[in-house]
This record gives C-alpha cells, structure tokens and sequence, in this order.
C-alpha cells in the first residue's frame, strides 16, 4: 500500500500540480456512490477495462475475471455515439465478484446501479452517475489494462483528459478521484508532506486572528 493512502485528494491534486501536472490528476464528474460515511475512501493501483456500444460479438465476461488483488477496478464506458448513455455499466454482482477478488473499490467514468447492494457490501463505488438499465443490452467489455482517456462529460470542456494506466495509482474520497502517475507517487507524497505541514501553520495562524491574505503571504509565498 502506497503513502498516498494518508492524504486527501486535494492534498494530492496540490502536489501534482507543484509537479506541472495540468489537470492535477482529477478525473472530474466522478462521486461517491455507495459511501457509508465521509471517511470513506480507496486508494490503490489501477486496473483497467474499456467498455464500448453493444456489438454482440464483444465479450460479455471481461470484467470481474481481470483484477489484480488489491487493486482499484476502474470501467471506462466509451460509447461512441452515445457520450451520455443512460445505462450502468456496473451493478450489484459485478461489486460481489470484485470484493471476492480483494479488489478494494471501484471507480467508473460511466453509471451503475443497485446502490443498496454496493452500500451493503461495504464495497465503495464511485461513478458519474446511477441508472436502472443493465449494461447487457447496450455495452460489452472491449479491452482490458490498456491505458484509459478520461475526460469530464460533454464534448466543449476545456480541462484535460487524464490518462490512466495500469498501475498508476487512484486516490478517491468525497471530494472526488484522483490518479498518480506510478512515477510520480514519490514526489506527490514529499509535497503533499510540505503541502500538509504549511496549512497546519495557515490554520494556526487564522485561528489566531491573522488575515486570510498576510498568512498565504507568510506561508504560501502569495
């Protein structure tokens, strides 16, 4: 288990950007689903599936079988001509199957469903979004850990996509989901180190009755 696990993902995104990462490592539009309290939180190695619109000659079983122990699962529904589908691209068994694997969450550009069964499994589940609809009669499992482009939703946005790969790691709490390139989960613990200790010094100091604008002047150079 990485360092990570001991920082939130602000922390995180703060140093990715020091680190001239442009989109922080945010994969946006993505939030808890099935979170029992606000401590809930994954964080581990990617492993990864493509889902593509439903060609019946695409597997309909390169899902749950492909996950490395201890890992995040993260399904990325690319749909084509459908950019917002409505169906889930997971549910209930498919949470089942990864948590008798030791998978430890899972994070999906796409939707789910059966939020009761992933919330009763203690299994965290993070999506853009819920539906009834199956994932049967509208997608198939394509490809799996090959490196995944995710953006937010809707073909105008400006922020940049985040390429995960397998391996890299997923941070993910309720302020949203973060990715570590594997080659930079060093540096971004050395300053989310720094990062931590320098708001623990802006906090005293506010509390202390110093302004907003003198502290980040003090401690934050601006």
């Amino acid at each position: 288990m990485s360092s990570l696990q001991m920082f939130s993902t602000c922390e995180i995104s703060d140093a990715l950007i020091k680190l001239r990462v442009p989109h922080g490592g945010h994969i946006p539009d993505i939030h808890p689903v099935s979170s029992l309290s606000s401590t809930s939180r994954i964080c581990g190695p990617a492993s990864l599936i493509l889902r593509l619109q439903a060609p019946l000659s695409l597997s309909r079983h390169l899902h749950v079988w492909y996950f490395c122990r201890y890992s995040v699962f993260v399904p990325h529904a690319h749909l084509g001509l459908l950019p917002d589908a409505k169906n889930a691209v997971w549910g209930g068994l498919m949470s089942e199957g990864a948590q008798a694997r030791s998978a430890i969450g899972v994070i999906i550009s796409g939707r789910c469903r059966d939020v009761a069964e992933h919330r009763t499994l203690q299994f965290p589940v993070f999506a853009r979004g819920t539906s009834t609809l199956g994932q049967s009669s509208f997608t198939r499992a394509s490809e799996v850990n090959m490196p995944l482009l995710i953006g937010p939703q809707g073909p105008t946005s400006a922020f940049p996509p985040v390429t995960v790969r397998p391996g890299d790691w997923i941070v993910a709490d309720e302020d949203g989901v973060v990715c570590v390139a594997h080659e930079l989960e060093l540096q971004a613990i050395q300053l989310a180190t720094e990062g931590r200790r320098i708001d623990t010094l802006c906090m005293e100091a506010i509390k202390a009755g110093k302004s907003i604008q003198s502290t980040f002047e003090a401690y934050r150079g601006r």
